[in-house]
C-alpha cells in the first residue's frame, strides 16, 4: 500500500476547500452584521460553531483513544492537544500530520503509510460531519435569503459554491477512504465514483431546495419537518446500537449527529443490510418533497419565474438522484466486485477470523 502523488494532491485540495468554506461563511456573516441583518449573522455563525465544535469533540476523543505513536502530534502533552482543540484548531494539527507524512511517503519513498492512511480516514470522517452540520445548512440559509429577501452579495455566491464543493469533495473522499478500509483499494473505477457522487449531489440538492421552499412558506413548518426527521433518524441510530465511540455519552452524541445527517441523505449506519430501510427512507423522501411542492404552489399562487425554475430543478434532481442510486447499488457497488469478501456492509455474516474493525469501518457506510 502506498500513497500516490494524486492522492496526496487530493488531500491538499481538501485542506483548501475546508479553509475556503469556513472563511467564506465567516466573511458573509460579518457582511450581514455590517448591513444590520443580525439574525442572519447569528445563524451563519451558529452553523459554523456547531460544526467546528463537533469536529473538535470527536478529534480530541480520537487523540485520547489512539496509541501514542499513531501521530507526530502525540509528542505534545495531552494538555497541549486539549488547548489546541479548545481554540478550534484540532483539524489543522491533523492536516499537519498528513502533510508531513504524506510528503515523505510520496517524495521520499517512506514505507510508513499505515498510520498515514488512518489519519486521512479520520480527517475524512471529520469532514463528513462538517459537511452536514455546516455546509448543508449554510446552503439552505443562503439560498433562502437570496430567493425570499432578494439580498444578493457576491460573497453569498462564493459561500454557495464552496458549500457545494465541500459536499462533493467530502462525499468522494469518504467513499475512497471507506473502500480502502474494507480492503477494496484495488476497486477504484471511475464510473462507480461518478455515479455515487451524482446520486448524493442530486438527492441532497433536491432536499436542500425543497426545504428552502418550505421555509419560504412557513419557517415553523421547516423546523417541525426537520425535528421529526431528525428524531426518527436518531431513534433508528439508537435501535441499531451503533458502537462508534468508546464513551457512552459520546456515542449518544454521535447518534444525534447521525440523525442530522439522515435529514439530508441516507447512510447505512451499522454496516448491515439496509435495503428495506433505504427504500422506506427514499419513499418518504419523495412523498415529503412532493408534499412541499404542492403546499408551496397552493400557498404561493403567483410565484415568480425563479420559483418555477427551482421547482423544475427539484423534480429533475430527485429523479436523476434516484436513477443514480439504483444504478449504483444494482450494478456498481464495490462489494459486488469482491464476492469472496464477507463484510457486514451488505448484510453478510463475518467469520470468526475477521480482522478487528478500524474506526471508519464502524462509521457511516455506503
Amino acid at each position: 500500500m502506498k500513497l500516490s502523488a494524486y492522492r496526496f494532491a487530493w488531500t491538499v485540495f481538501g485542506i483548501l476547500t475546508y479553509i475556503l468554506d469556513i472563511g467564506a461563511d465567516i466573511w458573509v456573516a460579518f457582511q450581514y452584521f455590517d448591513k444590520g441583518h443580525y439574525s442572519w449573522f447569528a445563524l451563519t455563525l451558529v452553523f459554523v460553531f456547531i460544526a467546528t465544535l463537533t469536529i473538535q469533540i470527536f478529534s480530541l476523543s480520537w487523540f485520547n483513544d489512539d496509541p501514542l505513536e499513531s501521530s507526530d502530534t502525540r509528542r505534545c502533552s495531552p494538555g497541549q492537544i486539549t488547548v489546541v482543540h479548545l481554540f478550534q484548531m484540532g483539524i489543522f494539527i491533523r492536516y499537519k500530520d498528513v502533510l508531513r507524512k504524506g510528503f515523505k511517503a510520496v517524495y521520499r519513498s517512506s514505507q510508513d503509510v499505515c498510520d498515514l492512511f488512518n489519519i486521512i480516514a479520520d480527517l475524512s470522517m471529520l469532514r463528513l460531519f462538517e459537511t452536514f452540520l455546516e455546509s448543508t445548512p449554510q446552503l439552505i440559509l443562503q439560498i433562502f435569503i437570496i430567493l425570499e429577501h432578494k439580498e444578493r452579495l457576491s460573497i453569498q455566491y462564493v459561500t454557495i459554491l464552496t458549500s457545494f464543493l465541500t459536499i462533493a469533495w467530502a462525499t468522494v473522499d469518504y467513499q475512497r477512504c471507506l473502500r480502502r478500509s474494507l480492503k477494496m483499494k484495488e476497486i477504484v473505477f471511475g464510473l462507480p465514483t461518478v455515479v455515487y457522487l451524482l446520486y448524493k449531489l442530486f438527492t441532497i440538492t433536491s432536499r436542500i431546495l425543497s426545504i428552502v421552499l418550505l421555509t419560504i412558506v412557513n419557517v415553523y413548518f421547516t423546523l417541525a419537518l426537520v425535528a421529526v426527521v431528525w428524531l426518527f433518524g436518531t431513534i433508528w441510530a439508537f435501535r441499531q446500537q451503533t458502537d462508534f465511540c468508546k464513551s457512552k455519552y459520546l456515542e449518544m452524541y454521535y447518534r444525534a449527529v447521525v440523525g442530522v445527517i439522515l435529514v439530508f441523505t441516507f447512510f447505512n449506519i451499522k454496516g448491515k443490510n439496509t435495503q428495506v430501510p433505504m427504500a422506506v427512507y427514499y419513499i418518504l423522501y419523495v412523498l415529503q418533497t412532493a408534499g412541499i411542492l404542492i403546499l408551496f404552489w397552493c400557498v404561493k399562487p403567483s410565484p415568480t419565474e425563479v420559483f418555477l425554475i427551482v421547482t423544475i430543478t427539484i423534480t429533475v434532481t430527485i429523479i436523476l438522484g434516484l436513477i443514480c442510486l439504483v444504478l449504483y447499488y444494482l450494478y456498481l457497488h464495490p462489494i459486488k466486485h469482491v464476492p469472496n469478501v464477507a463484510d457486514e456492509i451488505d448484510g453478510l455474516e463475518a467469520g470468526p477470523t475477521r480482522e478487528q474493525l478500524s474506526r471508519i469501518s464502524r462509521f457511516l457506510q455506503q
